[in-house]
Formats: C-alpha cells, sequence, structure tokens
C-alpha cells in the first residue's frame, strides 16, 4: 500500500496491444513525484466517485459515474472497462467492487483474446 498519494499519470506505449507500464504517482502532502513500474492499475475510490481523471475520456451520467453497458464493464472505449465504486451508485461496497473487478478481468482477457485473433487473422491474409 501506498498511502497519502494521488495518480497523477498513467504511463504506457501506444498501439492495439499496448498496456500500462508504470504510473506516476505524488505525494499528496509533499507534492513529490514517483514512477512505479505497472502491469496494470486498480484506482480505490472510496464512497464518492473520484472519476475526474476520465472527464472528457469517458462519458459520465449525471452524479459523476462512469457508464457502462448494462449488465457489463464495458465503456465506450474498446479495451476500457470500469468497475466498483465509480460505477456502482448503490451498494458502493468492497464486495461490489472485487466482484465486478473480476468481472472487468475476464471482459479485458476476452477482449484481448480477440483482438489477438483478429490480428492473426488479418496476417494469414
Amino acid at each position: 500500500m501506498i498511502w497519502d498519494h494521488v495518480v497523477d499519470e498513467v504511463l504506457g506505449g501506444d498501439g492495439p496491444f499496448a498496456g500500462v507500464e508504470a504510473v506516476r504517482i505524488r505525494n499528496a502532502h509533499t507534492g513529490d513525484t514517483t514512477v512505479i513500474p505497472a502491469e496494470g492499475l486498480f484506482v480505490a475510490i472510496g464512497h464518492d466517485p473520484a472519476t475526474k481523471p476520465f472527464r472528457g475520456h469517458l462519458p459520465l451520467d449525471e452524479d459523476g459515474y462512469l457508464i457502462v453497458d448494462a449488465g457489463s464493464t464495458r465503456t465506450t472505449v474498446p479495451g476500457v472497462f470500469a468497475a466498483g465504486d465509480c460505477v456502482d451508485k448503490v451498494f458502493r461496497q468492497a464486495v461490489t467492487a472485487a466482484g465486478m473487478g473480476c468481472m472487468a478481468a475476464l471482459e479485458a482477457e476476452r477482449h484481448l483474446s480477440d483482438m489477438e485473433d483478429s490480428a492473426q487473422a488479418a496476417a494469414a491474409e
């Protein structure tokens, strides 16, 4: 756990198979920044939907929660999935976040597999 820090930037490459490579975090008290190598990111946002980093990138509802496809964790951006507190207005609990996090992980795996299948099919043509 890294306490008293906020995510300033998610760092990664470009392209269809690029992903998270590192996260730049900032100490909320000192302002010092640190880059941490990472292959993924889970942002725990508590009871208020701290979805500000996603404004202008993903659709939000009138209360500031991320909008996902019904019964899913899919957003309007292919390969981007949202779960837990930033989606669920009613329960906003760790159990909900954990369950939806699992859903997002499974959907992300399917998305990457579909992309790989498409790339292989295109290469075979």
